[in-house]
């Protein structure tokens, strides 16, 4: 009796502690950078800037043939662009390495900080492939819409600022600065855009992913660049010190020769995040 009444009390005890399953192990800290981290994945690497996913207007209703329809585009996916366009300090690097060709031309005006130029589309090209063999994540050109979704930065103006050029917004003709017209200015001479990124207007035109084509029917609607049309040019994006203003607005596209290298072209470059 003695000995079925302890069997019981014991059952008794235990069956509370035995219905509290364990906690469930707290949920890991999501290690995916948020939009408007700054990083680099080496000490020679270009500083990346994190973009949020959304949804933008590409093109111009109000601006030239080749900017039009415009289209809706859903970024599905953050991903992280180049907080500056790649300069020749970073160009180097990968040329020690062996990872690129010769120093191009900097006709006199300095290298350093000065984005690089002379940089035709395989050049640009075999830079991200160093990247991405370098650090193990995948560098590549921006598309045409990942471009411009970032030169805007959420606005809808023709500029990240406004809708006319601004003196001392950008390095570009007649734009009031000490080298419009003349050359190249260093990266990140002006005021970055809301998502701190500078220089996608003037400076140098920038290289994208994408065939040309003369508009945007046929366009995408996603991040992915289109690789059919004129696939010997390619669309370059931004303006450049060389020309006016109205063509570094963020929806204006330009075509050129795969092969042409040029002092006002260059290009930045665009780290997927998984």
């Amino acid at each position: 009796m003695i000995r079925l009444f302890v069997f019981i009390l014991a059952a008794a005890v235990a069956t509370p502690a035995a219905a509290q399953a364990p906690a469930p192990p707290a949920a890991p800290e999501p290690t995916f950078p948020k939009p408007g981290t700054v990083f680099r994945d080496c000490p020679a690497c270009p500083e990346m800037v994190v973009v949020p996913p959304g949804i933008f207007i590409m093109g111009s209703a109000k601006g030239e043939k080749h900017e039009k329809p415009t289209k809706p585009v859903r970024i599905a996916k953050a991903f992280a662009i180049g907080k500056y366009e790649v300069t020749f300090d970073e160009w180097e690097a990968c040329v020690r390495e062996v990872g690129c060709g010769a120093v191009p031309n900097d006709h006199g005006w300095g290298k350093g900080r000065r984005p690089v130029m002379n940089v035709e589309f395989d050049t640009a090209k075999q830079y991200t492939r160093w990247l991405t063999k370098k650090t193990g994540h995948v560098y590549r050109l921006p598309s045409e819409a990942e471009w411009e979704y970032a030169a805007r930065a959420g606005t809808t103006s023709e500029f990240p600022w406004g809708d006319t050029m601004e003196p001392n917004r950008a390095n570009c003709r007649e734009c009031g600065t000490e080298w419009s017209g003349a050359k190249t200015a260093p990266v990140g001479s002006f005021p970055p855009n809301a998502w701190g990124l500078h220089d996608f207007n003037g400076n140098v035109w920038e290289w994208t992913e994408d065939c040309w084509n003369p508009d945007h029917e046929g366009a995408t609607g996603n991040t992915q660049p289109r690789v059919s049309g004129e696939c010997h040019f390619r669309v370059m994006r931004g303006g450049s010190w060389y020309y006016f203003g109205r063509l570094s607005r963020s929806s204006y596209r330009f075509k050129n020769a795969a092969e042409v290298k040029s002092y006002n072209i260059g290009f930045r470059v665009l780290r997927d995040l998984q």
